[in-house]
């Protein structure tokens, strides 16, 4: 007994030994961990007055090979020797930023695309680029030993967006990632994203933040099978529709990262895809920013799983590190570092190849790293549709009017009496989307409407009936765990309204009362009875946290800046082909030759207008015209939509395709054509090519890729 309690005694004294132990190691470590850039200030590399590229080779220098390898994973630990602390590539800004506390959730891509204005997309990322910086370096103020010593991922300023996928087919479940399915509207939209939130100009040295186009290429679906999956394209669809989004943003910025998708493209992953990456990506288009994998998708190329089918494509992890280390891939999000140790000792991947990997990796790292003061500022855009853009002027401006039948709309604030129904009527959730933070504030549709008119608990008291259906993000979305009639794995199997949302409109029919039907969804959605005779009915899309507020004000009539569709809502099913069929043979707006309901580009105001004096100066390449107002809009000023289409003079070219938009609420417009639009396939050069000088250009000028009241111009191509 003695002993046991002699025991107990210096167990006791040695526990308040190593409380007091551990207190005061954490009043020193913590301080010197804070103070670890303080004691490297002596570097070269560490000297902001010196170039980028100066402290790149002096930093690289430095490096032992084991450090180098461990900075071509997403997940960087600290080198508190060279006082450089840990760092994760992986965030998300896909609408806002994403996964990291409390953020401004704006609308989903997809709506924003709606907006036909690449200006009020540049304005978004900006404003989310300022508040990541803001967050970054926040936090960097009350840096902890673990956050300096250990990455923690989606705290940094290198974000994996845009998504510039073409979204070819409305059942791929993340098709509201993206711009829509026209190349020249996701190449125009997905540079003003890139511009926005890295801020400054190419070759400037400090940036806002970092974008990454993703995902290249030919991504859209089937998300059930995507780890094998193998996208079979013929060139001619490659480079007019899968390839010239990425092109374009790439030649026209400074975008620091590129994301090798998931599946495989004509039997090749696309990470590990000479041709992709090298042939392509490299030398045809002259990128030497960071290529980075898709999180794990190496892991698709070698592991076998009896759970997720996998493309099996290599024998071992290291030689698939090897196939895409001694290629183009600088960075892998991923957890692949042993295997990339292995390819280096076996000769895959040379010292030098890492040193170029590890090159592009400091040199975006530097310049998004660089003090928020020595950042030059970015330039404002020119002035958008409003002085000052809030998420709800973004949100109504997404909002796509596709039917409005003796004019129903707007209502009457303060006096109509709504009776509002639908899955979607009191959802939180619903309008963030994906890939989003957490807003200080969500809007319903119920709180937005309760605001401005009178809800009634019976549709019997009602004026109105406002409908508010569609999808939700739980049902779409990126490989979810979905398998219901209608939905699989985050696709859709059929694209039509569900068919108890169905049924409840034709109830709602018999109550004698005007039907405002709100689609709220990611992709389009194929009407048919009570639904397609609602005598309104507007795309609202996941328009973000002030999602509620928008559609009120809308239904109002306080704002009339209604979008255009950024794709073709198709009559039903059967109207598409296989979905796993990457052809574009039948597909979209472009290469469809039945009628939809509603086609690309299609959209009302309430307001109306008419183009009169169209002409195009074939040397300035310029197309001008004056927009006639028929009848003013009750908001006071309206947004207008101007679209400009190339016709097609080759069998197997797209019958039409988008090269211009006006967007504005002006009385003239001016619309120039970027030559790189007007490129034709060569099929024998495998290439994009200009048009020679004198050959026939055919424009259509209109409000609709379908418009009724096309103008036409024919000219000549001049260079």
């Amino acid at each position: 007994m003695k002993k046991i309690i002699i025991w107990a005694l210096i167990l006791v004294l040695c526990g308040v030994g190593l409380l007091l132990t551990r207190k005061k190691i954490t009043q020193i470590i913590i301080p010197t961990c804070r103070s670890i850039w303080v004691k490297a200030q002596h570097y070269p590399f560490q000297d902001t007055t010196l170039s980028i590229d100066e402290r790149v080779e002096d930093l690289l220098s430095r490096l032992t090979l084991d450090q180098k390898l461990n900075m071509m994973q997403h997940s960087n630990p600290a080198i508190p020797s060279l006082g450089l602390p840990a760092y994760s590539w992986w965030n998300e800004a896909l609408h806002g930023v994403g996964r990291n506390g409390q953020a401004t959730v704006w609308p989903m891509p997809i709506a924003l695309a709606a907006t036909f204005n690449p200006e009020t997309v540049q304005k978004v990322f900006e404003e989310v680029a300022f508040e990541a910086c803001e967050k970054y370096h926040k936090a960097r103020k009350t840096l902890t030993s673990r956050s300096l010593r250990e990455p923690i991922d989606y705290t940094g300023l290198t974000f994996f967006t845009p998504t510039i996928n073409i979204f070819r087919d409305p059942r791929w479940g993340r098709g509201m990632e993206t711009y829509g399915e026209d190349p020249y509207l996701s190449g125009i939209m997905g540079l003003a994203c890139v511009q926005g939130l890295q801020g400054g100009k190419p070759g400037q040295d400090g940036l806002l933040a970092a974008a990454c186009l993703k995902h290249l290429a030919v991504h859209s679906g089937p998300e059930g099978v995507r780890h094998e999956f193998d996208a079979q394209v013929s060139p001619r669809d490659l480079w007019t529709t899968y390839l010239p989004a990425f092109e374009y943003i790439i030649k026209n910025s400074d975008v620091q990262q590129v994301m090798c998708g998931f599946n495989r493209l004509n039997g090749e992953p696309c990470c590990t895809s000479n041709h992709l990456l090298l042939n392509i990506l490299r030398n045809r288009w002259g990128y030497d920013g960071m290529v980075v994998t898709d999180c794990w998708a190496l892991n698709d190329c070698w592991e076998r799983d009896t759970v997720i089918p996998r493309h099996r494509t290599h024998s071992t992890a290291a030689q698939a590190a090897g196939a895409a280390f001694n290629s183009e891939v600088d960075l892998e999000c991923g957890n692949g570092l042993d295997a990339l140790r292995t390819a280096v000792d076996s000769g895959y991947v040379s010292e030098e190849k890492i040193n170029e990997h590890v090159r592009r990796i400091l040199r975006t790292r530097m310049r998004v790293m660089m003090p928020l003061k020595e950042k030059e500022k970015a330039p404002k855009p020119s002035p958008a549709l409003y002085e000052y853009l809030k998420p709800v002027d973004a949100a109504a401006m997404s909002l796509v009017l596709l039917k409005n039948e003796k004019d129903l709309l707007p209502l009457h604030k303060g006096k109509t009496k709504i009776y509002l129904t639908g899955i979607n009527a009191a959802d939180t959730l619903m309008p963030l989307g994906n890939y989003n933070g957490i807003p200080l504030h969500t809007v319903s549709i119920r709180e937005g409407l309760s605001k401005l008119f009178t809800l009634v608990d019976n549709p019997r008291n009602a004026d109105v009936i406002v409908y508010a259906g569609g999808l939700n993000p739980e049902l779409e979305g990126e490989q979810l765990e979905v398998d219901i009639p209608g939905f699989y794995k985050g696709d859709r199997t059929r694209i039509e309204l569900p068919e108890d949302q169905c049924q409840e409109l034709e109830e709602l029919r018999h109550k004698n009362k005007p039907v405002v039907l709100l689609l709220c969804s990611g992709s389009a959605i194929a009407l048919n009875g009570a639904a397609l005779k609602s005598e309104a009915i507007i795309a609202c899309w996941y328009g973000g946290e002030d999602m509620g507020t928008a559609i009120a004000k809308t239904l109002a009539g306080e704002y009339d800046c209604f979008g255009r569709l950024p794709v073709t809502f198709y009559k039903s099913t059967a109207q598409l082909p296989d979905f796993s069929d990457y052809s574009m043979q039948g597909r979209t707006y472009r290469y469809m030759t039945k009628e939809p309901i509603y086609p690309f580009g299609y959209g009302l105001n309430y307001g109306k207008y008419h183009l009169e004096d169209v002409t195009y100066n074939a040397e300035s390449m310029t197309v001008k015209g004056r927009i006639v107002t028929d009848r003013k809009s009750p908001a006071g000023k309206m947004s207008k939509t101007v679209q400009v289409y190339l016709v097609g003079d080759d069998p197997q070219a797209p019958r039409k395709q988008l090269v211009g938009i006006y967007n504005g609420n002006g009385e003239y417009f001016n619309i120039h054509l970027d030559p790189f639009w007007l490129r034709r396939y060569n099929e024998k050069t495998i290439e994009m090519e200009l048009p020679k000088p004198g050959t026939p250009l055919h424009l259509l000028v209109g409000l609709s890729s379908n418009d009724k009241n096309f103008i036409k111009i024919t000219s000549e191509y001049s260079e």
